[in-house]
Formats: structure tokens, C-alpha cells, sequence
């Protein structure tokens, strides 16, 4: 399947067969001989960049010496003692903007060590392998901790807490765990359910318990949590999708990208997921990129993906932005929408949105009084998230977002978060994972342990 969409052979509307060949994983794993080949040409560099460049501080060099050496359940264990999701983040993580753009062979004409999948090669032979987990337990410390939410950041606290002897419960909203790992990435991506084999994987370790349709503010209150466990780990990410504002935002067909996308890989059948013919996405991150191509790739004729300032200004890398034109999505830019049309009884059927063009002055965006409309009959909004603070009062923020100390710590003692409802770094599952590890420590230490 690869970069390039399936496309009908008739020109009519794909088969299921089409659909199920767009969705297969993006980018294969690499067959032996390649992966023997590609880990030959690392350089093996002292103070390596690509190490530096990792939010989770992963050793590659080391990890790929012992791939090329055979070692595969070692390379895997130096990976995973570093970032418990490195199977996810091999996958999905923009590594052309990290590890891989501070490979030193970018200097001369080489291309820079394909490390995202050297490093999918060995956490997958890992969690191929039918033994016992790779991480031991230390024994029971007799204290127990709450975490709010299975997300990344909730996940990796949960295990790097449990390898410390902690015994941890995690409370989840929703009824599955992996939090965007298995809601909001695009499914070509996480092909073949690998969230759910890779929280089972991390659950392994022992020690941490799941709680389903636990909310935080209607199942569950933080004060109660305080009362009831030693410490209390925030990893609720960022729930409450942000509005446009406008007129006609609700329309029928018209939708927040993330629910969208979550549609996709939940459904137990592609075919039956609509997108509608004109499909017009508005937003220039990653998550607006991965809902584009998708309706592209579920047979939608026509997709445009519309933002508000210049590529530049993209959060979408260069290479989503160019996969997604790669797939036959138009880009475009310096547009604003000023408001969605539609017609029928109730609240109606959405048919065209009106953008107004923009453009820069004195460092600001200003609409210039130039209108274009675009026929729409699905309209996707992928323009943020703001965090649900709702139940969080006591808690101190700053943009929005949690305010945590070092050890990832909130205002409140004792009671400690991570991932996107802190600002940390980029919102991605690499820096969810460095975020719990760190509160992880900091909580371990704030129950009188010993971190090392």
C-alpha cells in the first residue's frame, strides 16, 4: 500500500477491498536484510545528536549497535527502558523532525539511519516473542496511586510506578484504553489493533488496574482521590474540542476531526463510515492532515484542507503536508472561515462554507475583504483542543494548561500530571511518555523512595 492511496480501477466509489488496502500500515516493517543493511551505516556517534533530539532520551546508538549484533531483545529492552511506547512512537512519531533530522548523515549526501523503523523492527520481535515480561516488579512498597486516564502519559507513569512496586489504579472515561493512541491517530498508522496489543503488552509488567466509564467530575472527584491514594497522576489530555465560532457550525456534516477520526478506528467496517464528496478540513496540524487523507482514502472525491496562515505556520511537518498532497488533497492557505451554509428542516444540511483571505499586518492576521466559498457537505474542524478544568479549580494553570514543577508536580501536593493538559512540548505521544516517566520519579520520591 505505502504513501500512495488505492485508487477505484473503474474511477466509480472504492470496494472494500480498496478501503481495506488505504487503511493497511502505512510504511511495512523492514524484511531482514534491510534492517541488516540500514543498521550497518550508523556511525555509532559519542554524545550522539539523534539521542538528544529524543524527548525520552533513547540510546540509538546502542540500540542499533545491538541490532546490528543480533541482539534484538536487548536493543528492545534498552528502547523500552527508556519510552514504554517506543512500538507507538516508531510508528507514528514525526521522527523526520526529531531523531532522524539530527542524524549526522544528514551533513553530507547521505540520507539520515531510518531509525523510527530499526526501532519498530525490535520492539516488535520483543512483543512477538511468547515469555515473560521484559521488566520486573521490585517488591511491594504498600502504597497505591490514582491515575486519570490510560493515555500515553497515564500508561507510562502507571508503568514506571508498578516497576517501583507501587500498586497503581487507573480511572478511564472512555471503554478502552491508549487514550489518542487508539482514538485520534490516523488507523494506517496504528494498523492491525497494535494500541491495544501494546497496552496489553505494558499492563504485563503487573501491578496497575484499569477502571472503565471512570470520569473525573461525575464518577470521580480529585478531592476524593487524594483521601482514598497516596499520590494522584493527571493525565486527563485536553477533552474539550475548540469551536470556530461561526455561523452554521451545527449543521449536520459538520464535525470535530478527532471524532471523526475516532469513527475510523472504531468502526468494524470502513464502508460503512460517510464522508461525503466535497469534504473540507480546517486546521493545519498533524490531526487535521490525518483526517484529511483519510476521507481521501475512504473514496471522498474531493478534499481540501483550509488554513488560516502559511505553510510556514503549519504544525503539520513537511512530510505529513506532503504526504497529504501525495494522496490528492489540496492545500490551502491564508484563509479564514467566515461562516457555513446549509438548507433543510431542523438545523439543516451543511453545502458550502465562505472563507475570507488573510494576510500578515504588523505581525498580525487580518482578513482583507476577499471572499471565496467552496461547496462543503462535510465540514471536519481541527483546530485544537482546550482543557476541561472544570472539576480542576484548585489547580494552578498558565495558558491553559496545568502548571507542574520539575517533578511534575501540580499546585496541589501530592498530586502530579502529564501529557498534553500540561505544556511540556510538542502535543505528542513521545513527549505524553517522557511527561509520566518524569512524574513517575517525582511521585516515587514524594512517597520516600529512592529514584536510580
Amino acid at each position: 500500500m505505502g504513501e500512495h492511496p488505492v485508487v477505484s480501477k473503474t474511477g466509480g466509489a472504492l470496494s472494500a477491498e480498496d478501503i481495506a488496502a488505504n487503511f493497511d500500515d502505512l510504511h511495512p516493517p523492514l524484511n531482514a536484510e534491510q534492517v541488516s543493511v540500514e543498521a550497518s551505516r550508523c556511525l555509532f556517534c559519542h554524545d550522539a545528536p539523534c539521542v538528544t533530539a529524543c524527548p525520552t532520551s533513547i540510546d540509538i546508538p546502542k540500540f542499533i549497535r545491538q541490532i546490528a549484533t543480533g541482539n534484538l531483545t536487548g536493543s528492545a529492552r534498552t528502547i523500552l527502558s527508556a519510552n514504554i511506547m517506543g512500538g507507538t512512537c516508531a510508528r507514528a512519531c514525526p521522527t523526520e523532525i526529531l531523531c532522524e533530522q539530527k542524524c549526522v548523515l544528514n551533513t553530507g549526501e547521505d540520507n539520515p539511519i531510518e531509525i523510527g523503523a530499526l526501532q519498530r523492527h525490535a520492539v516488535d520481535h520483543l512483543m512477538a516473542k511468547n515469555h515473560l515480561h521484559p521488566f520486573a516488579r521490585a517488591n511491594k512498597s504498600g502504597k497505591t496511586i490514582a491515575i486519570i486516564g490510560a493515555g500515553p502519559a497515564g500508561l507510562a507513569c502507571a508503568h514506571a510506578l508498578a516497576i517501583k512496586g507501587h500498586t497503581v489504579k487507573i480511572f478511564e472515561a472512555r471503554k478502552k484504553p491508549g487514550g489518542l493512541n487508539e482514538y485520534g491517530l490516523a488507523a494506517y498508522k496504528m494498523a492491525n489493533d497494535f494500541a491495544a496489543r501494546e497496552v496489553e503488552f505494558i499492563l504485563g509488567v503487573g501491578g496497575i488496574e484499569i477502571e472503565y466509564d471512570q470520569a473525573l467530575g461525575h464518577d470521580i472527584r480529585l478531592e476524593d482521590l487524594r483521601l482514598d491514594f497516596d499520590a494522584v497522576f493527571l493525565g486527563i489530555g485536553l477533552g474539550q474540542p475548540r469551536t470556530l465560532g461561526i455561523e452554521g457550525e451545527n449543521l449536520d456534516g459538520v464535525q470535530d476531526a478527532l471524532q471523526f477520526i475516532e469513527k475510523i478506528r472504531q468502526a468494524d467496517d470502513l464502508m460503512q463510515v460517510e464522508t461525503g464528496q466535497n469534504v473540507v478540513v480546517i486546521g493545519g496540524g498533524n490531526t487535521a492532515i490525518d483526517a484529511a487523507i483519510q476521507a481521501k482514502r475512504l473514496g471522498a472525491g474531493h478534499v481540501s484542507l483550509v488554513y488560516r496562515r502559511g505553510r510556514a505556520q503549519m504544525g503539520a511537518t513537511q512530510w505529513e503536508q506532503d504526504l497529504a498532497a501525495i494522496n490528492g488533497v489540496s492545500i490551502h492557505l491564508w484563509s479564514k472561515p467566515i461562516r457555513i451554509e446549509g438548507k433543510g428542516k431542523g438545523k439543516g444540511k451543511v453545502q458550502s462554507i465562505t472563507f475570507e483571505s488573510t494576510r500578515l499586518h504588523a505581525g498580525k492576521l487580518v482578513g482583507t475583504g476577499q471572499m471565496h466559498t467552496a461547496p462543503a457537505d462535510c465540514v471536519l474542524k481541527a483546530v485544537g483542543q482546550n482543557l476541561v478544568d472544570d472539576t480542576l479549580c484548585a489547580l494552578k494553570r498558565d495558558g491553559g494548561k496545568l502548571m507542574v514543577d520539575e517533578a511534575g508536580q501540580t499546585s496541589l501536593p501530592g498530586v502530579f500530571a502529564g501529557g498534553d493538559c500540561i505544556a511540556s512540548g510538542e502535543d505528542l505521544t513521545v513527549q505524553a511518555v517522557e511527561d509520566g516517566k518524569v512524574a513517575a520519579a517525582g511521585i516515587h520520591t514524594y512517597l520516600g523512595g529512592q529514584n536510580g
